[in-house]
């Protein structure tokens, strides 16, 4: 199955914060998407690797997402080498996405740098036919996706360009509160973390909110690019 976009998360969750207004968009416009989660999120505070697989299979389905896989790397302990490069580039052969997506280049979980960085690579090395790779027995061929972007996490990045996600808002909170185990339920009696606070559920409102103000619409996500953002004519331009 060929994808137009296909999104990275290091972990479950990742993705849905970063990039569910956008990629929910992208399907309203009859654009194919897959999600491919790095890691199981094993070592979250909260939950499970059982329970983070049963919320990231509801995400998907309130998404309307194509396809979503686990290339069940180690959480917290994956690195940026040859075999975890050839897992993605396998991802990367298979669904053919044009557009890559994936975690923010720095923040305060060190799984998403790493993350970034891992993918970014992966998708340069996926494109030189002499690596060879092989899925189900089928030898592989060579694909580089035509842009890497970066959504934005934690940190308050400077976004190199932002997506209007108008009307896309309230799905993005849906598929966000999928993860009952992560985010603040005032119901659920385990620790808190940064994330399960009510501050940090209130923020990614408030945060959309915010980038859409500036571009004069009521809530956008922002990204990062490795490349110059390039328009086909000044009109291209909200």
């Amino acid at each position: 199955m060929k994808l137009d976009i296909l999104a990275f998360g290091a972990h479950p969750d990742d993705v849905e914060l970063g990039c569910a207004g956008t990629l929910a968009k992208e399907i309203s416009l009859g654009k194919s998407v897959g999600i491919i989660d790095l890691t199981q999120g094993e070592l979250g505070t909260r939950g499970s690797a059982v329970i983070r697989h049963q919320e990231a299979t509801k995400a998907k389905e309130l998404l309307g997402i194509a396809i979503r896989e686990n290339l069940k790397m180690r959480d917290g302990f994956f690195v940026n080498d040859e075999a975890h490069q050839l897992l993605v580039i396998q991802m990367l052969r298979k669904y053919q996405p044009d557009i890559v997506l994936c975690n923010a280049i720095d923040d305060r979980h060190i799984d998403h740098a790493k993350g970034a960085k891992l993918v970014s690579d992966a998708c340069f090395l996926s494109g030189l036919q002499k690596i060879e790779t092989s899925f189900e027995g089928l030898t592989q061929e060579a694909w580089r996706p035509k842009v890497v972007y970066h959504y934005i996490q934690w940190k308050n990045i400077e976004p190199d360009f932002v997506v209007d996600i108008t009307g896309f808002m309230d799905v993005k909170m849906k598929a966000i509160l999928a993860y009952d185990s992560q985010f603040y339920n005032p119901d659920v009696k385990e620790a808190v973390t940064p994330i399960a606070t009510k501050n940090f559920l209130e923020s990614i409102q408030y945060r959309s909110q915010d980038m859409g103000r500036l571009i004069g619409t009521d809530f956008a996500e922002g990204f990062t690019t490795e490349r110059y953002v390039a328009v086909s004519s000044l009109g291209d331009l909200i």
